[in-house]
C-alpha cells in the first residue's frame, strides 16, 4: 500500500492506494480520521493525480473525480458506492433515493450502513446523502464537515 498526506483548504488529507487504484481517502481533521499502517510506503508520486484532482475540487474547478479506485467491500456496498457516484455535484439524495437507485427500496438502513463504510470520502460523495426530510444526518466525518462540503459544492465557502 502506498500513501501520502497533505494539507488542503478542507484540512489534512490521507490518501492510500494499491497498484490498482485509490483504496482509502480521508480528511484527517474529521471525526473519523484514517489510521496509517506501519507497513505502508509513502509515495507522493503515486498519489499526485489524486492530490491534483482534490485541489481542483477544493477550489470549485472540479465537479467529478476521474480516478482509478480499488475499494473493497461487499457487492451490496459496491452497488451503493456506484449509486453515490451518480449523485450530481451540488445536489443531494436521500438514503431512500439511493435504495431506489439500486432497486432495493427496503434497504434504506443498509444503504446508510454502506454509506458509512465508504472508504474514499468525498471522492465517492457520501456527503451528498441526506435524510428524506432534507436534514443533514449520518456523516462519519461529522456534520460540520458535511455542511462545509455541501456549501462548497453549492457555491458557498
Amino acid at each position: 500500500m502506498y500513501y501520502d498526506e497533505w494539507a488542503t483548504p478542507l484540512g489534512r488529507v490521507l490518501a492510500v492506494a494499491t497498484d490498482k487504484g485509490l483504496a482509502q481517502f480521508g480528511l484527517q481533521d474529521s471525526k473519523r480520521p484514517l489510521d496509517k499502517a506501519s507497513d505502508w510506503q509513502r509515495a507522493p508520486a503515486k498519489l499526485a493525480e489524486v492530490k491534483r484532482q482534490f485541489a481542483e475540487y477544493c477550489t470549485g474547478k472540479r465537479q467529478k473525480f476521474d480516478l482509478r479506485l480499488d475499494m473493497h467491500g461487499t457487492e451490496f456496498q459496491r452497488q451503493v458506492w456506484r449509486a453515490l457516484q451518480r449523485v450530481p455535484y451540488g445536489k443531494t439524495a436521500s438514503y431512500l433515493d439511493i435504495a431506489n437507485a439500486i432497486k432495493n427500496p427496503n434497504a434504506v438502513r443498509a444503504v446508510g450502513a454502506a454509506n458509512g463504510k465508504n472508504p474514499v470520502w468525498v471522492i465517492v460523495p457520501c456527503h451528498r446523502v441526506i435524510g428524506k426530510d432534507g436534514s443533514l444526518i449520518g456523516y462519519g466525518g461529522g456534520l460540520p464537515l458535511k455542511k462545509r462540503l455541501l456549501a462548497l459544492e453549492q457555491g458557498g465557502s
